[in-house]
């Protein structure tokens, strides 16, 4: 696989903003899109942090649909298309791979766990052999918090050796700075994003290739810039001041975080919406956590 080919940078999982109904937004949606976009930042769309396992099949296949037919350049997108069920997640991924996206994010089967590692190479063995197109670009989603499902190194082995040219890479949400250089000393040029910004720098020291981060959602210019500048020496000072941004962030749960900044930094109550189970911050923890941004000079300039 030329690495010229691999996704790199970073990525949002976008957040899904819903209308009254808790029907997607589609005109914001798009808008917020187009202003990462602007920012150089890819779209992640469909992963947790867009509410994606609340939406269903149809609605994400529309949601892509407009995106790309709004001008959004695929090529800087990376789907979650990872479900339980087989033909869902072949559904979701022929879709994305047909619009020419640059890869797709997998969860694996997240349902049933203690699965062995058999039974996930099974599954996603399945899901290539039925999607059956050489374009397909799978970065597999390790995120064992979430899931309970880990995806191991020995699982990432066999992947790599029987479909070397689709199993590109990986999103690493574990947090887990061992796992991290444990998996680019054993695959090196495989293409690995970690799940937080926090981490960027030092993955990019082990070899790899950016983040996708909750974050980038309202700091995308910022966490492009340690990015860019990574072999400078700007880079520790430029990690540091991610850090005091999303550890600001994540004093609350991400999501509704995430849509109370988004909607205050863009004077648009309508953002501050989730589609249940998960809810919105209280008025004192909305509050506080503005507070606390502009305590650090937080901003988001063009929103």
């Amino acid at each position: 696989m030329n690495a010229s080919s691999l996704m790199s940078g970073v990525l949002a999982p976008v957040v899904t903003p819903f209308k009254d109904d808790y029907t997607p937004d589609r005109d914001r949606y798009l808008k917020h899109c187009q202003w990462l976009a602007a920012q150089n930042c890819g779209l992640a769309v469909f992963g947790t942090n867009s509410e994606a396992n609340s939406l269903s099949i149809d609605e994400r296949m529309s949601l892509l649909d407009m995106l790309v037919e709004g001008g959004v350049d695929p090529t800087r997108m990376m789907p979650g298309t990872g479900c339980c069920s087989i033909p869902d997640t072949v559904k979701l991924t022929k879709h994305a791979v047909d619009h020419g996206v640059g890869g797709v994010l997998m969860l694996p089967p997240f349902y049933y766990k203690n699965v062995s590692d058999e039974g996930l190479y099974r599954s996603f063995a399945e899901i290539i052999e039925r999607v059956g197109d050489d374009r397909l670009r799978i970065y597999l989603y390790h995120f064992p918090q979430m899931s309970a499902v880990p995806l191991g190194i020995e699982l990432v082995g066999r992947l790599q050796e029987a479909f070397p040219s689709i199993v590109v890479g990986m999103k690493d949400s574990s947090g887990d700075r061992e796992n991290l250089e444990a998996m680019l000393r054993n695959f090196p040029g495989f293409g690995y994003f970690v799940g937080s910004e926090a981490l960027l720098l030092a993955n990019m020291r082990a070899g790899g290739v950016g983040c996708i981060s909750a974050t980038a959602n309202i700091n995308p210019a910022g966490i492009d810039g340690l990015f860019q500048k990574w072999k400078t020496d700007e880079a520790d000072a430029l990690q540091e001041s991610l850090n005091q941004v999303r550890g600001t962030v994540q004093q609350f749960p991400l999501v509704p975080a995430l849509k109370t900044i988004i909607s205050h930094y863009g004077s648009d109550s309508e953002w501050n919406r989730l589609r249940p189970p998960l809810v919105e911050l209280d008025d004192a923890q909305g509050e506080k956590l503005i507070a606390d941004l502009q305590a650090i000079g937080f901003e988001m300039p063009g929103l």
